[in-house]
């Protein structure tokens, strides 16, 4: 493992990477309740997609430790498991969930392509440092807000947009607790603070509700359900060569793109693997292991799969190589055989680490020059549009539209790439005509 992943070149070690690994997989395990539940309400079997979720998760996330040998974890997003569900098959003009099935497939094979070109990692590069540094943070209040808003901290409000939501709640006093007693392990340097605060919360969840645990060892242990009536479900040639298809296979390739490059760019800025220009070391190799992913999810039968943003909480811990991977696709392995039991974990229970690795990703926004307009406004809008969108993908887009045009006005256009060009124009006409 040492000359593989070269671990003491990296600063890391064996258990640090372990650690960091299980960690990373504990605030990502929410992903096998959720995915299912979402995805069954478009008639899909729920039981079908869990298994088809965890053996997605654990063989892209296996690529990831293996091929491109970085700490990141994959598995079915959130957000575009969403737009699955409730825009193409429960929208107004609904398709069947074998036609999502069918772009999911598409998007991924376009993936392949575009990586054998190196177009996604084109665009990668072409992120100037700035907003490389702005994602990060941006994605450190992003995935804050997802666990406030999980556990009840945080709400929807009543004529605004967001309230404090009821902190007597059984959910929010788990979180409130159980940030304290990773702030206290933290303090203390205790190795695995997060992953520690996330058995606590748990632990304490049970006597206050929050925390459901199942009903003997058969509650606990169980054979995965069958991928029979989810697996390879494809729609005709005829809907494959359609206007429909074309607008919604464009839609997966453009929220997965950016959220994929905008997790990688805020992820690997927080751990210091990118380089003196900015760019992160066998990227396309990242890029690839995602692309395939998706191709074998829609085989199997889910949504799209992405690198996931909670692949920072095991960074948080230490996780610098492939072995944090390797671990994490071991655990979503394992996950097959004790689904009951890694499901049980709620919300409430990982908001605590959300938050905190939230704290964690503000550390880049002091390598921003805030005495430059041009660079600060669209970093500033990189970072504050990822959580009032709740899209990663959508912070990208006001940040690098708003760069190119500044830079432009301000007679400094020589600084703005051909790439950054063509990208700003075409989300302009997104944001016009879609």
């Amino acid at each position: 493992m040492e000359s593989f992943f070269r671990l003491k070149e990296n600063g890391t070690d064996v258990k640090t990477e372990i650690v960091a690994g299980i960690t990373t997989f504990m605030t990502m395990a929410y992903i096998l309740a959720v995915n299912p539940g979402m995805l069954s309400a478009t008639g899909m079997d729920g039981g079908g997609v869990f298994t088809a979720t965890a053996l997605s998760a654990a063989f892209a996330t296996l690529i990831m430790a293996l091929y491109a040998k970085y700490p990141f974890a994959l598995a079915p997003g959130m957000g575009l498991n969403a737009f699955f569900t409730f825009s193409v098959v429960l929208g107004e003009n609904g398709k069947s969930w074998q036609f999502a099935l069918t772009a999911v497939l598409i998007e991924g094979i376009i993936f392949i392509l575009l990586s054998f070109i190196n177009a996604r990692e084109a665009i990668f590069n072409s992120i100037p440092v700035s907003l490389k540094n702005a994602v990060s943070v941006g994605i450190g209040l992003f995935i804050s807000f997802i666990g406030l808003g999980g556990s009840g901290i945080v709400k929807a409000g009543d004529g605004t947009l967001l309230a404090l939501g009821d902190l007597t709640s059984g959910a929010a006093i788990v979180a409130i607790l159980g940030i304290l007693f990773t702030g206290f392990l933290l303090a203390k340097n205790v190795k695995g603070a997060l992953l520690l605060g996330i058995v606590f919360s748990t632990i304490i969840g049970i006597p206050l509700g929050v925390t459901i645990l199942p009903e003997g060892f058969s509650g606990i242990v169980s054979l995965p359900p069958s991928m029979k009536n989810v697996a390879f479900q494809f729609v005709s040639t005829k809907e494959i060569f359609s206007l429909e298809m074309l607008v919604v296979v464009f839609t997966f390739l453009f929220v997965d793109i950016f959220d994929t490059v905008g997790t990688l760019a805020g992820v690997a800025s927080k751990a210091d693997m990118l380089d003196e220009d900015g760019t992160l070391p066998r990227v396309g190799k990242a890029l690839m292991a995602d692309a395939i992913g998706t191709i074998a999810g829609a085989c199997m039968g889910t949504s799209t799969v992405t690198t996931f943003v909670e692949s920072a909480s095991g960074v948080a811990e230490g996780g610098r190589t492939g072995l944090t991977a390797l671990t994490t696709a071991f655990m979503f392995a394992l996950s097959l055989f004790f689904a009951p039991l890694f499901t049980i974990i709620p919300a409430a229970a990982t908001a605590p680490a959300l938050v905190i690795v939230g704290l964690f990703m503000m550390s880049p926004i002091t390598k921003i020059d805030f005495n430059d307009f041009t660079e600060a406004i669209p970093a500033f809008l990189t970072i504050v549009m990822m959580p009032f969108a709740y899209s990663i993908a959508e912070g990208i887009v006001f940040g690098m539209i708003s760069y190119t045009i500044l830079k432009t006005i301000s007679g400094r256009g020589k600084e703005v790439s051909i790439t950054m060009w063509i990208l700003s124009l075409l989300f302009i006409i997104r944001i016009i005509f879609m």
